[in-house]
């Protein structure tokens, strides 16, 4: 659990995935953000997909931000051996931390196995580098979303994320049952689609014992504090 008392401003930012994720994003935006995570000290700057990772990559050599992707984003719909071979590509380019989207509708049909198949596809296709698994939690119920934290946890996944930031964001109680199967284990959880007032929500997050918020209002968020 991060504990506020003990963080200045700087490490203030590893708490932090600086995510740049619209389909209108063009280079300068990745130049800019990459630029802004390092000021900001961010945990990684998240970008929509693979194509960027190169230019991430040259980008951030000699901080400590990582380079980072989403695979299947936003919808997460493919077959697994496409997400697998999506992800293998990405850590091929640079990547070290990969986001991939869960099958929605594959969990919410009751396909509990091909869901689990995925998810430990996902994790040795990354081959050592930190995974994170979206899943959506406003389209779940409560069961699903403990289901598909325990097979996160079973399949050794680094972040149970609980949205795309696309679609609905969490809610508190969705958030607990999520922390409520992690805790004790090696599994965290990466918050995203943190809603309005993003800097106040986002806080309040990890007082509950977030481990990581994903956002596209990062720099904002981590000024907004000042410790």
């Amino acid at each position: 659990m991060v504990d506020l008392s003990k963080m200045d401003q700087k490490s203030i930012g590893k708490c932090f995935d600086y995510a740049i994720l619209p389909k209108y994003t063009d280079e300068a935006t990745i130049r800019e953000g990459a630029a802004a995570a390092i000021e900001s000290n961010c945990a990684a700057l998240n970008v929509n997909t693979s194509y960027w990772l190169p230019l991430c990559c040259e980008l951030l050599e000699g901080s400590t931000v990582l380079p980072s992707c989403c695979i299947d984003f936003p919808f997460g719909s493919s077959m697994s051996v496409k997400k697998a071979l999506e992800t293998e590509l990405a850590v091929k380019l640079g990547g070290k931390a990969i986001d991939m989207a869960m099958n929605v509708g594959a969990m919410r049909s009751g396909k509990y196995d091909d869901v689990k198949m995925e998810i430990f596809d996902f994790v040795k296709a990354a081959q050592g580098n930190i995974t994170k698994l979206i899943m959506d939690v406003g389209f779940l119920t409560d069961d699903e979303i403990r289901i598909a934290t325990e097979f996160c946890v079973e399949a050794g996944v680094t972040y149970a994320k609980t949205a795309t930031g696309q679609y609905e964001g969490p809610t508190m109680e969705q958030f607990l049952i999520m922390k409520s199967v992690t805790s004790g284990t090696k599994t965290g959880i990466k918050v995203s689609g943190v809603k309005y007032p993003r800097p106040q929500n986002a806080y309040a997050f990890l007082v509950a014992g977030a481990d990581l918020i994903g956002t596209r209002s990062a720099p904002e968020i981590i000024a907004a504090l000042p410790l």
